[in-house]
């Protein structure tokens, strides 16, 4: 069933990516509207680009019903229009899990005695405490504990099902022969059981991908960060990478299939 903006309640929540609203008749269902937006830098570099909402929930759509098949849970139930997923409502957790594969970026900055490129065996898993003000610092399990976070139990959770999440993902990648090099998740309670589960989205926006192990092929939003200036030409690249990694992910799931997957 699609459903249009016109049906949605009120917005409950915003991101700088998408905007959540209640469903009109059901408190068990929330609308998750992925918007044409952009950012980096902890929003210093934004951008409106038209069509990226639509490929974004096309790629999340994608992803999340891969990890349904796969067992995982999560907060997904369905892709129910061109730009809105359909999902469980939960309390998020404000840690966003990265799982690594390969040493490059911020973790390099960090472990300047690392060398690029390095690859790690079993992923490494760090986590984050959002706040844009505070850029987003590294924290360990005692910080989440003492913030009154998460538990130790949901901590561990996290770091093992996202370990698995990662590679099942890497597994899909690998099959077109692209390299997932890391990916960052985020997980929430589920209003009505308080089950932790895999939530908020995972797209284009959520990993480092290199096709064929490049670097320099990279299709991921770090295009985006590493834009010398931002202009309409630069941003229709951005745009046609978006477009392409939804199409590579439209081939992990049967035709049509993701749009339908437990539909009300």
């Amino acid at each position: 069933m699609l459903v249009s903006e016109t049906e949605f309640g009120p917005a409950l929540a915003q991101g700088k990516t998408k905007v959540i609203y209640a469903h009109p008749t059901r408190d068990d269902l929330v609308y998750m509207f992925h918007k044409d937006d952009l950012s980096a830098g902890d929003g210093a570099r934004r951008s409106t680009l038209p069509g990226k909402g639509a490929v974004a929930c096309r790629t999340n759509s994608n992803v999340f019903y891969v990890l349904e098949v796969e067992g995982v849970p999560t907060h997904y139930i369905g892709m129910i229009g061109d730009r809105i997923n359909l999902v469980t409502p939960c309390a998020m957790i404000p840690i966003e899990v990265v799982m690594r594969r390969i040493a490059f970026g911020s973790y390099l900055r960090r472990h300047p005695e690392i060398v690029e490129g390095t690859r790690f065996e079993p992923t490494v898993v760090e986590f984050f405490y959002k706040d844009d003000a505070q850029h987003d610092p590294l924290v360990n399990e005692e910080q989440i504990v003492a913030m009154q976070v998460a538990t130790p139990t949901e901590i561990e959770a996290m770091r093992t099902v996202g370990q698995r999440v990662f590679e099942i993902l890497e597994g899909e990648w690998a099959k077109q022969d692209v390299t997932l090099v890391d990916l960052k998740i985020e997980f929430g309670r589920t209003r009505s059981t308080g089950e932790l589960v895999v939530a908020d989205v995972i797209d284009n926006d959520s990993w480092r991908i290199w096709p064929g192990g490049d670097r320099t092929r990279q299709l991921d939003k770090q295009v985006y960060r590493d834009l010398p200036e931002v202009d309409d030409a630069h941003l229709k690249q951005v745009l046609a990478n978006y477009m392409a990694v939804a199409d590579l992910t439209d081939r992990w799931v049967l035709p049509e299939e993701h749009h339908h997957h437990h539909d009300e």
